[in-house]
């Protein structure tokens, strides 16, 4: 069975890698090799010129990357999933999806722009902005190319770094971009694996697998690359330190991910707790999950609405609360929910209306299908989920 389960696992994450070469963006030739631009063109023609069928395509990947996502889950919670197989998904996962075209996102390309702006024209990412490099071709791909640089400025100084690895050649430096989120994102589960030990040692390979599989994380970290990714992992690194008492390298920690993105800033109280140990760990990471929680609530809010990358900020500290089953059916059912918010762009090619409400019944829905789902469990075995 475990081995049946992890083949399903495997197909379903080259299926995703092979879709993702749908959506290139028509202005992007990925290479001038002649026999990869007829396969890319062919692609192209089933993500752009048959999009039913595209919509079909995604439906069905990620039917099946969550159907297996909760066969690994029970395989872990019955003990079956053993860590040299746990760890050899995780680095297969990893290592295929470094290839994926960033589908469901146009950032990545920001990302690499700012960085451009920065190493090739030396000039300030917060004073110019794309347009004012007509002559780039990048400019024939990208999005949000009329205003300057939102990204905070420990990320655009740190993403100079893949940029000038990629000598030059878009493809590096797009290939040297998304290393860096799948570094960062083993990163993460390592942080996950060390965070669990300290704790209780208990539970560690569902907290694993809980996070390392869940779609939401490998299409938003691995295959769209934002950098959100990069950001928990300061934050995971700063309650780290903060467990282990090295408390100046674990503000040092939490300063730097405020640095990559300002909402972790909402975690000082967190901190300051632990600081000053008035309070157990296990409430630390339900508090770190309820401030997290609110801050995509007011993001969402006040800035251009939900998106699905947000769960980003809380889905890491979620897993060392994975006892609690309620909350894991929630947040796969909410993972679920938020991803199926692309079928609608896929289908219609655009996010003008009726895509705004079709996705917040989308979200209704699958909220209320994780609640009931999480009650149908608890009801048929009382208790908490125990794995080891």
């Amino acid at each position: 069975m475990t081995k049946l389960i992890s083949f399903g696992w495997i197909v379903s994450i080259l299926l995703l890698f092979l879709y993702s070469f749908t959506q290139i963006d028509l202005g992007l030739t990925l290479t001038r090799l002649s026999w990869w631009q007829t396969i890319q063109r062919n692609f192209q023609l089933i993500g752009y010129f048959n999009r039913p069928l595209s919509t079909g395509f995604y439906l069905g990947i990620l039917l099946l990357l969550f159907v297996f996502y909760v066969l690994l889950l029970w395989l872990a919670k019955k003990d079956k999933l053993l860590p040299k197989n746990l760890w050899w998904l995780i680095g297969l996962t990893a290592l295929v999806l470094l290839f994926s075209y960033p589908a469901f996102s146009h950032d990545i390309f920001n990302y690499i722009f700012d960085a451009k702006i920065v190493a090739f024209y030396h000039q300030n990412p917060y004073q110019v902005k794309p347009l004012d490099f007509p002559g780039d071709p990048m400019l024939g791909f990208m999005h949000w190319t009329h205003r300057p640089s939102v990204f905070p400025p420990f990320w655009i100084g740190l993403s100079v770094f893949p940029f000038v690895l990629g000598l030059g050649k878009f493809i590096l430096q797009l290939f040297w971009f998304k290393a860096i989120m799948a570094v960062f994102y083993l990163g993460t589960i390592w942080l996950i694996y060390k965070i669990s030990k300290a704790l209780n040692g208990k539970n560690i390979i569902f907290n694993l697998a809980f996070y390392a599989f869940n779609p939401l994380v490998l299409i938003e970290s691995l295959v769209s690359g934002h950098y959100d990714g990069v950001m928990v992992f300061f934050t995971l690194l700063a309650f780290y330190l903060l467990l282990k008492k090295k408390y100046f390298n674990s503000f040092l920690s939490w300063f730097f991910s405020i640095g990559l993105k300002y909402v972790s800033a909402v975690l000082l109280p967190v901190l300051i707790l632990g600081l000053m140990k008035k309070i157990k760990e296990q409430y630390l990471i339900k508090l770190t999950v309820i401030l997290m929680s609110l801050a995509i609530i007011v993001v969402t809010h006040w800035y251009l609405g939900f998106q699905p990358w947000y769960l980003l900020w809380v889905l890491p500290f979620v897993a060392f609360i994975s006892k609690n089953r309620f909350l894991v059916w929630f947040m796969i059912s909410f993972s679920m929910g938020s991803l199926l918010r692309y079928a609608p762009f896929l289908y219609y090619g655009h996010w003008n209306p009726p895509i705004t409400m079709i996705n917040l019944g989308l979200t209704i829905v699958f909220l209320g299908l994780g609640i009931l789902g999480a009650l149908i469990d608890i009801n048929r075995s009382p208790g908490k989920i125990s794995s080891s």
